[in-house]
């Protein structure tokens, strides 16, 4: 009846709470909270409460009418990077992908590089531009202008002296390799390149931003100022929910791109409590949380070397599959990416729950 497209864990969920979940098979931690989108861990109450209220006043009116949550996210996002800029908000982190695109074709003429071990989105356009021929042969051809280059500062200088270029795709950290961060080297070269007018700079922060890093976008971490950033994940509070954020640009004109759902009305009043809770204060407790579950997992008997910043951490192993499957049968919820374990925890876990999620995992294969 369904299309197979995954491959459900042998278990029926009867509710979530925190980085907690109840199931027919008992209760299990969550170590990857819907592989990003929980941010706050499930069932945050201000976000319950959120779309309770929101739901008792309107479900969708169309892009006819101006929600006013749709301005206090814009002003939210914006507040994470510091600059002025426009938010265009779509239904999930693909189609802002798609978005970037189509603004960047607006904008400059020139090839659209991205790096080997992406990961942009499964829709045509944004499958242009993402790594893992496994998952991107099979439609092609797909944009012809997409170039992927290695992850090196040495390799797109050379490209960029010898192509005319519209834009750099970066991750900050890949995610769906295995959770690897920019090498200073690349981030060097883009930052010295980009300030010579070489290309766009586009931010994918799907993943990694909100907070996940410890910052408000991964892209703080190298002292990078892109033209564009795509979000979506934790953005809507569990709900789908995506969104472009434009910088010195004003890529589209009134007509030029939309959505007949986006900004969904509950997502946005899903995300908004997600979005408040980002002060100082709390992406110095996710920088701190993350050094503990790091630490905690290099002492691990079956952890190789652990990588990553904030709570987007991925711990190297010699079979994920293994280590994925017995900590499944001590109760704990692990997810593999690119061969190694990716943790993205709920952001506010607590040191306890940290340190219980360590004793679990505490076994050897």
């Amino acid at each position: 009846m369904l299309a197979p497209l995954y491959s459900p864990l042998p278990i029926t969920v009867e509710r979530a709470e925190g980085v907690r979940i109840f199931t027919d098979r008992g209760e299990f931690l969550d170590c990857y909270s819907g592989i990003g989108v929980m941010a706050m861990g499930h069932s945050y109450g201000p976000t319950l409460k959120a779309i309770e209220a929101k739901a008792g006043r309107h479900l969708h009116l169309g892009n006819y009418f101006l929600d006013p949550d749709a301005l206090s996210m814009a002003e939210a996002v914006l507040a994470l990077d510091g600059r002025e800029g426009q938010v265009a908000f779509s239904n999930s982190g693909a189609e802002a992908t798609e978005a970037a695109i189509k603004a960047v074709k607006a904008l400059r003429p020139g090839k659209i590089i991205s790096f080997k071990g992406n990961f942009h989105g499964r829709t045509c356009g944004s499958l242009s531009i993402t790594w893992g021929p496994g998952i991107r042969k099979p439609f092609e051809p797909l944009l012809s202008d997409g170039i992927f280059l290695p992850r090196s500062g040495e390799c797109l200088r050379l490209f960029c002296e010898a192509n005319e270029v519209a834009a750099v795709f970066l991750e900050t950290v890949q995610g769906n390799s295995g959770i690897l961060p920019c090498s200073e080297d690349l981030a060097e070269t883009i930052r010295s390149l980009h300030e010579e007018g070489r290309f766009l700079l586009v931010a994918d922060e799907i993943q990694s931003g909100l907070g996940r890093t410890g910052k408000g976008y991964g892209y703080r971490h190298y002292g990078l100022k892109p033209d564009l950033v795509t979000l979506g994940k934790g953005l809507g509070g569990g709900l789908p929910l995506g969104a472009l954020m434009a910088f010195g640009c004003s890529p589209f004109a009134q007509g030029e791109h939309g959505s007949t759902f986006a900004p969904n009305p509950l997502s946005l009043a899903a995300g908004l409590p997600v979005l408040r809770a980002m002060t100082d204060e709390f992406l110095s407790e996710v920088t701190r949380k993350g050094r503990l579950l790091s630490e905690g997992l290099r002492g691990l008997p079956w952890v190789d070397s652990v990588r990553g910043l904030g709570l987007m951490i991925g711990a190297v192993t010699e079979d994920a599959g293994a280590v994925r499957q017995v900590a499944f049968d001590r109760g704990v919820l692990l997810n593999v990416a690119g061969g190694a374990i990716r943790f993205l925890p709920a952001l506010n876990v607590t040191d306890d729950e940290i340190e219980e999620m360590l004793d679990k995992l505490n076994f050897s294969i």
